[in-house]
C-alpha cells in the first residue's frame, strides 16, 4: 500500500487510503505526508536554532550564575564570622568599660568608708586623751596634801562611761547575675536559616542572534481566505500552517493556506466564544463570556472546562512562551478590568494597577486583545482607551502608544487584535482607519500597513515565519501578508 496520508487527529502517524474510510478515524482530519514532513523538517530547523542561538547560552549563562555564587561563597561566609568577631570585640569593649565603672564606683565608696572609720577613730582618740589627761590630774591630787585641789575635784566617770556605740560599716558586696546563655545568645545576635526559595521568571531566554528582518517598503497580500462568517472577529495560527477562526456563531472553524475547512467545533452553550487561541500541544482554547469560562478542545471536537471565574467574564486570552495562559477580564458589574496569569487552573499573577494604584486598563466590557512579547513583556490592545498598554512581566507599566502623533489618519485609534513577531516588533489593528500600526518593543512608531485594501480588521496573528493573518470584521475574509524581507 502507497502512503502518504497523516491523520492530524492521531498524532500524524501514517495511514493508508483504506484507513481513513475506517470506523476509529471517523471525523479525523487528513493532511499529506509531504506536508507533515515540510512541517517537521522546518521543526526540526527551528528548535536546531533555538537551541544553538537562545536555550543553550541561556543556561550557560544560569550556569555562569551559579559557579559565580560558588566562588563567592567562602568570601560570603567570611564576611559573616568577621561580623560576628567584631560584635565580639565591641561585646568586650563595653563588658571592660562596664567593669572600669565598677572599680569606680568601689573606690569612691572605698574613700567614704575610710572617711567615716577615720571620723569615728579622731572621735574616740579625743575621749582617749580625756581620759589620760583626767588620769594625770587625778595623780598629781594624789601626791599633793593640799586641800583645795581634792576639795574642787569633779568625777568624769559618769561621763566617760557614756561608750559611744559601736561603728560597724560593711563593705560593700558585688552580686554577679547569672549567665542565661540562651538570652545571651539572642542578645549577641540572629542568624538568619538558610533560604533557598525560588523564584520564578527571574532568568530570560537570551534573544537568538539572528539577522534583522526589515519591513518590506510595499507589504503584499499572499491569498485571501474567504470564511463565510458574516462578521469575523478572530484568527489564531497553528504550526502546520493552518489557522482558526471565530466570529458571532457559535461554530469556529480550521481551514488551511488553500481557503479548504479542515474541522469545525460548536459550543456547548450556542453563545460565539469572546476569543480562541491555540496552547503548546496545537490544542483549540476558547472564552465563553455567558458560562464565565476558559475551555479547551479535546479529541473529536469534544471541550473540556479548564477555568471557571467567580465575579469576572473572561475575554481575551493567548498562550505565553512558557505554556501559560493570560488572559483579560471585567468584573459582572463592568466597572474593572484585569490580566490574570494562570498555570492550568491556578492563578499565578493579577495584573490591574500602576505604582500609584490607578487602573492599567479602562474598566468596562469592551475587547481587549492581549498578547505576549519575545522580552516577556504583556501587550494589550485596550480599544475603549484607544491605547496599548505594555507592562513588563512583573506587571510594572513600561508604555502606552496611543498613536501616531502626527495624526495622519481621519478617525481616533481604536485598537483592537494585537500579535508580535520574531524581531519583538509589535503589531495591532487600527479597525476605524483600515490599517495596521508597527511598533517597536519600546512603544516607538515604525509604519503602518496600509496598502493592502484592508476592511476593517480586527484581530491579528503571526506565523513562525513571520506572516501576518488579518481578520476583517465585516468581510469575513483572512488576509495572509508579507510584510518582512
Amino acid at each position: 500500500k502507497n502512503v502518504r496520508i497523516a491523520c492530524k487527529d492521531c498524532n500524524n502517524i501514517s495511514i493508508c487510503s483504506f484507513c481513513t474510510a475506517s470506523e476509529q478515524h471517523r471525523g479525523h482530519i487528513f493532511v499529506q505526508i509531504s506536508t507533515v514532513y515540510k512541517v517537521q523538517k522546518e521543526t526540526i530547523e527551528k528548535d536546531t536554532e533555538e537551541l544553538v542561538n537562545t536555550l543553550s547560552p541561556t543556561y550557560e549563562e544560569i550556569a555562569r550564575d551559579l559557579e559565580n555564587q560558588l566562588a563567592n561563597l567562602d568570601g560570603g561566609y567570611e564576611k559573616l564570622t568577621s561580623a560576628m568577631s567584631k560584635q565580639g570585640e565591641q561585646w568586650h569593649r563595653e563588658i571592660d568599660i562596664v567593669i572600669n565603672k565598677m572599680k569606680t564606683e568601689i573606690s569612691e565608696i572605698k574613700v567614704k568608708h575610710r572617711d567615716i572609720l577615720q571620723k569615728h577613730l579622731n572621735e574616740i582618740k579625743q575621749i582617749q586623751s580625756l581620759i589620760k589627761q583626767t588620769l594625770r590630774a587625778i595623780n598629781e591630787i594624789e601626791k599633793s596634801t593640799e586641800v583645795s585641789p581634792t576639795i574642787a575635784y569633779s568625777s568624769k566617770i559618769r561621763e566617760f562611761s557614756k561608750l559611744p556605740p559601736k561603728l560597724q560599716v560593711s563593705l560593700p558586696t558585688f552580686i554577679p547575675k547569672p549567665i542565661d546563655r540562651e538570652e545571651l545568645y539572642s542578645l549577641y545576635g540572629h542568624i538568619t536559616p538558610l533560604s533557598t526559595a525560588t523564584k520564578e521568571n527571574v532568568y530570560s531566554l537570551i534573544q537568538s542572534k539572528t539577522s534583522v528582518r526589515e519591513v518590506l517598503d510595499e507589504p503584499e497580500i499572499v491569498t485571501t481566505i474567504q470564511t463565510g462568517y458574516e462578521t469575523l472577529r478572530n484568527v489564531t495560527c497553528l504550526n502546520d500552517g493552518s489557522i482558526w477562526t471565530s466570529g458571532k456563531t457559535n461554530n469556529i472553524k480550521c481551514f488551511n493556506m488553500k481557503g479548504s475547512l479542515l474541522q469545525t467545533v460548536k459550543q456547548k452553550s450556542g453563545k460565539f466564544p469572546n476569543d480562541i487561541a491555540v496552547d503548546s500541544d496545537g490544542d483549540l482554547l476558547y472564552t465563553n463570556g455567558t458560562s464565565r469560562t476558559v475551555n479547551k478542545v479535546i479529541k473529536n471536537g469534544q471541550s473540556e472546562e479548564l477555568i471557571r471565574l467567580q465575579g469576572w467574564k473572561p475575554y481575551n486570552l493567548c498562550v505565553t512562551s512558557t505554556g501559560l495562559l493570560l488572559v483579560t477580564m471585567f468584573s459582572v458589574d463592568e466597572t474593572q478590568c484585569k490580566v490574570v496569569r494562570y498555570s492550568g487552573s491556578t492563578e499565578k499573577q493579577a495584573i490591574q494597577f500602576d505604582d500609584e494604584g490607578k487602573p492599567l486598563y479602562s474598566g468596562n466590557k469592551k475587547i481587549k486583545y492581549i498578547t505576549e512579547n519575545r522580552n516577556h513583556d504583556i501587550c494589550v490592545a485596550d480599544c475603549c482607551a484607544g491605547a496599548v498598554v505594555v507592562v513588563n512581566q512583573d506587571g510594572k507599566l513600561r508604555w502606552r502608544y496611543t498613536g501616531h502623533p502626527s495624526g495622519t489618519k481621519n478617525k481616533l485609534f481604536k485598537p483592537y487584535g494585537i500579535t508580535t513577531d520574531s524581531q519583538s516588533r509589535i503589531l495591532t489593528a487600527d479597525s476605524y482607519n483600515h490599517c495596521i500600526h508597527i511598533l517597536d518593543q519600546n512603544g516607538q512608531f515604525l509604519r503602518y500597513i496600509d496598502n493592502c485594501g484592508l476592511k476593517d480588521p480586527y484581530d491579528l496573528c503571526v506565523d513562525n515565519n513571520d506572516n501576518l493573518f488579518v481578520c476583517e470584521y465585516s468581510t469575513g475574509n483572512v488576509k495572509k501578508i508579507k510584510y518582512l524581507k
